[in-house]
């Protein structure tokens, strides 16, 4: 029992770290994370998964010219249409397997992924290796590995019992016997549009340059669409021979290389061959490569769609698409503006109430020794002093002080400018005398409730 709780903790653990690198993506391990900059559009697709999808499909079709047919297959609404294979070069009925367990031959699950993030996590630190994902490996430890990852067990592939390319060959074998391919037999027909996407001349005639900047974009929205078990997978195998790639002065192992060694896995339709494909063979080979040597971009949502998914739950208006974007950000819509002042704008009024409140006790500290000039520094005691300047000597002379009325108006009234003066007061003088020295003060007279609310005698 003890043994079978410890493997059970340990798989939690596994599925644990396999979420964790999906999710952060490019974060740094043992970072913490401070803001998914795509956290509205997971909200959008969790809380409203129509409008979400109604979103992503609308600027798809920007971006693709999709026939009724192919879109409704993209939709989910049509059965896809694939090549038909015609029996040449099929895999011998008997050396397909017959057992599935929870990995092999089963539909993609967090368990499955788990227990194949083991495979990439060993791969990823023998990225050297020549002829990586080309050279086979041996078929009797493989089917050893196998066995035990069906079975759900923990693999040391670090003891030195198996070879790398042992398990390269196993992992492209993991995604052969997946029920449909990893990109989905829905998806087929739009990555072979995209893969047709060129720039255009100054004529306006197609060239042979790919368009990259649109094919990133539409290859993003088509990630999104994706089951989210798919997603995941796809972003760690790809990030996997990303790497591979870039050690190819090592491994003999070029994106193209890659791509001839996975698009059977990732892309065809199942059940068909080579022969069956030639006319679109090159296009999906040349997709798999674009994917491989654009895969840091490919899984983040388009700045439009992040701006939508915000701006939705704030229910307000929301630009569609990139073009709808642009228009945005060229004009200021008012209805996104808070109804309170901004934190500028807060900052801006603390530092005005602090400079305000500082002039006034400064004022008030200056002022001849009376009992009312003792109640107000109490008072400023009780509330917090602001910071003290150096008083004038008491025997010097005070000058007018007109902005004291004002100072007290800013605090009572909740730090607004004084702009107009009041045209029902009148200024009052009082004279007040310490000894032979004598100085004079001009007040503005105070209404009693400012009076009230300063607690002044």
């Amino acid at each position: 029992m003890a043994a079978e709780k410890e493997a059970e903790d340990s798989r939690q653990s596994r599925r644990g770290t396999v979420c964790n690198i999906v999710i952060s993506q490019e974060m740094h391990q043992n970072q913490p994370v401070i803001f998914n900059p795509d956290f509205f559009v997971e909200k959008l697709r969790h809380e409203k998964p129509q409008v979400f999808v109604e979103l992503l499909l609308s600027n798809i079709t920007r971006l693709i010219d999709l026939p009724g047919a192919e879109f409704a297959q993209l939709q989910g609404e049509a059965d896809p249409k694939l090549p038909v294979s015609t029996g040449f070069l099929r895999l011998p009925s008997f050396l397909k397997r017959k057992d599935k367990g929870v990995v092999f031959g089963a539909p993609i699950t967090e368990e499955g992924i788990a227990q194949i993030y083991q495979l990439i996590e060993y791969l990823g630190k023998n990225l050297h290796v020549e002829g990586l994902f080309r050279v086979p490996g041996n078929s009797i430890r493989q089917q050893a590995l196998r066995e035990m990852l069906n079975s759900g067990a923990d693999i040391d592939l670090e003891t030195g019992d198996y070879h790398p390319h042992d398990v390269a060959t196993l992992l492209k074998t993991f995604l052969g016997e997946l029920p449909e391919p990893l990109l989905t037999h829905r998806h087929y027909h739009a990555h072979l549009k995209i893969a047709e996407m060129m720039m255009f001349d100054e004529r306006g005639n197609k060239t042979s340059v790919p368009n990259k900047e649109r094919q990133i974009e539409a290859l993003q929205l088509l990630f999104m669409l994706l089951p989210p078990a798919n997603r995941s997978l796809l972003k760690l195998l790809l990030d996997l021979l990303y790497q591979t790639a870039k050690q190819q002065d090592k491994n003999k192992m070029s994106a193209y290389n890659l791509a001839l060694m996975f698009a059977p896995h990732i892309v065809w339709p199942k059940n068909v061959t080579a022969n069956d494909l030639q006319d679109n063979l090159k296009k999906l080979n040349s997709g798999i490569a674009f994917l491989i040597k654009h895969s840091q971009k490919l899984f983040r949502a388009p700045s439009y769609i992040k701006e939508h998914a915000r701006t939705h739950f704030a229910g307000s208006k929301t630009p569609q698409s990139k073009d709808d974007l642009e228009l945005y950000a060229g004009v200021v819509n008012r209805s996104l503006l808070p109804t309170k002042r901004s934190s500028e704008e807060h900052d801006a009024g603390q530092q005005h109430t602090q400079d305000a409140l500082r002039d006034l006790f400064n004022h008030v500290t200056n002022m001849p020794d009376s009992t009312k000039k003792k109640k107000l520094i109490r008072q400023f005691n009780k509330q917090g002093t602001p910071v003290r300047e150096c008083p004038r000597p008491s025997s010097q002379k005070h000058g007018r002080s007109r902005s004291f009325g004002g100072l007290i108006k800013r605090k009572v009234l909740g730090n607004q400018l004084l702009t107009e003066r009041t045209e029902t007061g009148s200024a009052q003088t009082k004279e007040m005398t310490k000894g032979n020295g004598a100085s004079s003060i001009k007040r503005t007279p105070l209404s009693p409730a400012q009076q009230s609310s300063l607690s002044l005698p």
